[in-house]
């Protein structure tokens, strides 16, 4: 794999709420020189990077329900349209994950259902916040999002106790088949992320795309 293979497996992320204008413009220019797949931040700044990255390849993706998915599904569902309406073209959201750990998975599933008929087409990815769940509720909850049609399952926000791991990764890619898998949080350099491809990611979401893009050799 070359720095450019490695580049396309990443969503350039800034997500902290201290975030400016500056900040994005930034990360739009990191994401357009680096070649990495998407730009991933706040719904407030999407008309910003959709004029940044006006001309190239770079997708934006924002998040839903986010960091804590214990929103109304009508709000995430309006949060979604809004968003696509401004310019996103991949949406993350937050499970509401209190009602995976009741084992309530009708709601559960209409909340992750709420949010992919307002996608509309839109690339949906569902983030499970793995450090919160057992091995049985992360399995269930990828078996709703294969059913559902769901494009990725997500490990993490990245804001709550821990990030992705590689046997989590390897955990919902044997339960999800073929449906792309994004490994999130904690996922800081090389070795780690190609780590995380080996045990079955499809894509990383991370702040630090730079150093994990420099540190491959040539």
């Amino acid at each position: 794999m070359n720095r450019h293979q490695l580049a396309q497996y990443i969503d350039h992320t800034a997500l902290s709420a201290d975030k400016t204008p500056a900040d994005i413009i930034q990360l739009c220019n990191e994401a357009k020189q680096y070649g990495f797949y998407s730009v991933c931040l706040n719904s407030a700044y999407i008309p910003l990077a959709k004029q940044q990255l006006a001309g190239s390849d770079v997708k934006i993706c924002t998040v839903v329900g986010f960091p804590l998915g214990a929103n109304l599904s009508s709000v995430k569902a309006f949060e979604t349209r809004a968003s696509i309406e401004a310019g996103a073209r991949e949406i993350d959201m937050v499970i509401n994950v209190g009602l995976a750990k009741a084992g309530d998975w009708d709601a559960v599933k209409a909340d992750i259902q709420a949010v992919l008929e307002a996608c509309q087409g839109v690339l949906l990815k569902v983030i499970l916040e793995t450090c919160l769940l057992s091995d049985e509720e992360i399995v269930k909850v990828c078996e709703i999002c294969k059913a559902l049609g769901v494009d990725f399952v997500k490990t993490s926000t990245g804001f709550n106790r821990a990030g992705a791991t590689v046997e989590h990764i390897r955990l919902m890619r044997a339960t999800v088949g073929d449906l792309g898998v994004k490994a999130s949080g904690g996922v800081r350099d090389t070795a780690t992320a190609l780590a995380m491809i080996e045990a079955g990611a499809t894509r990383i979401g991370a702040s630090a795309g730079i150093a994990i893009v420099e540190g491959l050799a040539e």
